[in-house]
């Protein structure tokens, strides 16, 4: 998907340059590698790959448990919450469409570890285990995981200056990315301070919880729940941090940008079309509207055409706020959870919020295709269906079939 020839940063060269290979049917094609070739249809695409991890043995639940001589055998040690997990990808822990999973999935394959894909979170209530003790002693009994940290970043696609001046569409790092956590199975047991426990391991962890001092000073607690240490307390404060307050369609949230009076827009034109065929984005007349695919005519009242306002270019993607001339309002994500999978596209006043934001993914020069996507959420834009009234909407990993790819046709 690419900018059309225009002014300064859209200017095509003079050099007579095809198409990209991608203007056939869409493939959906799959992301593998940074630098490998991609098309047109995937520009409005993305993948996620792992920049970061970090495997970290986590107690869950625990209790510092003493077993008297005549007190051995199966017991039900109630134990107390010591740390949540939640599995969460970007934004929240939302795990909606196909991208977060996907994200996960990479991690788990990354550490080789079978690590929850869909939302979980093990449980903030006092858990029961039930087990044997052999011996008399002092045991720490626990549910414990591994917990799987790390950042990710995306792949799209987009045009490339290669070294003998041609262009090609390859996958690029995207401007987007984020941190993730997941974990893998539960495990629950006992370990005494005398047991030789591997190290590194959930057993491990467990151990250094309990109190492997003097027996005066396991008898001021025998059955009591060992104080979480320091670092559990701030992993606590990492697990419950204060969730993102989502803007609503009519007030967006400012996420890093000023309030400006006044847009510096480009003087061109646009409108934002399905390739080949005659729908493009038109804004909504009504306010708890969103954008849809609409058919231009005289009567379209400049509702199809946008200006790119604010415009910048990082590594060859453009970023820009996207104007309506028809009702002078900006595009940004409705709803009040952003990083909902298929929030629809609507306009409201400008305020350069990120919500309002969108990288622009181009194909090579000679070729009008682009790939749109939010700054803020890093949803790519698409739409379920090609239909007159069909709402452009917002997909995770875009839509791999080739819908989310348009033509940005200077009016």
């Amino acid at each position: 998907m690419a900018v059309t020839a225009a002014a300064a940063a859209w200017a095509v060269t003079a050099m007579s340059l095809a198409a990209s290979p991608a203007a056939a049917a869409p493939t959906g094609t799959t992301a593998s590698r940074l630098g490998d070739a991609c098309t047109a249809a995937d520009l409005g695409t993305r993948h996620p790959y792992i920049k970061t991890t970090e495997v970290s043995p986590t107690i869950t639940h625990f209790k510092g448990w003493f077993v008297t001589e005549g007190t051995t055998g199966n017991q039900t040690v109630t134990t107390s919450t010591q740390t949540t997990i939640s599995v969460s990808v970007g934004l929240n822990n939302n795990i909606e469409g196909s991208f977060a999973p996907e994200t996960l999935g990479k991690a788990g394959t990354s550490v080789g570890l079978n690590v929850k894909v869909e939302y979980a979170s093990t449980s903030t209530e006092s858990n029961s285990v039930t087990w044997h003790f052999g011996q008399p002693g002092y045991y720490g009994v626990y549910k414990g995981t591994k917990k799987v940290t790390g950042t990710y970043g995306s792949l799209n696609c987009n045009r490339v200056q290669q070294g003998d001046g041609s262009w090609a569409l390859k996958w690029i790092e995207g401007p987007d990315g984020g941190n993730f956590t997941t974990y893998t199975t539960l495990e629950e047991g006992a370990v005494r301070c005398q047991d030789k426990v591997p190290p590194d391991s959930i057993m491990a962890k467990a151990q250094t919880l309990l109190d492997c001092g003097s027996a005066a000073a396991k008898a001021e607690h025998p059955a009591g729940a060992v104080a979480p240490t320091a670092k559990q307390k701030r992993d606590r404060l990492e697990q419950h941090p204060a969730p993102p307050s989502g803007p609503s369609a009519e007030q967006p949230r400012a996420t890093g940008r000023s309030a400006r009076a006044a847009l510096d827009c480009q003087a061109e034109i646009y409108k934002i079309a399905v390739p080949g065929k005659p729908l493009s984005w038109g804004a909504p007349i009504l306010a708890a509207d969103g954008v849809r695919l609409r058919p231009s005519s005289i009567f379209s009242a400049h509702l199809d055409n946008w200006r790119l306002c604010n415009v910048t270019e990082r590594n060859g993607v453009i970023e820009a706020s996207l104007w309506n001339w028809g009702i002078g309002g900006c595009a940004t994500i409705s709803g009040q959870n952003p990083a909902a999978e298929r929030a629809a596209l609507t306009t409201v006043n400008c305020t350069e919020d990120d919500l309002q934001r969108f990288y622009i993914y181009r194909d090579v020069p000679g070729s009008s295709k682009i790939g749109v996507q939010n700054k803020y959420t890093g949803y790519m834009t698409g739409y379920d269906r090609y239909a007159d009234g069909e709402f452009i909407r917002q997909y995770s990993s875009g839509r791999q079939d080739g819908t989310g790819t348009y033509t940005l046709i200077r009016v």
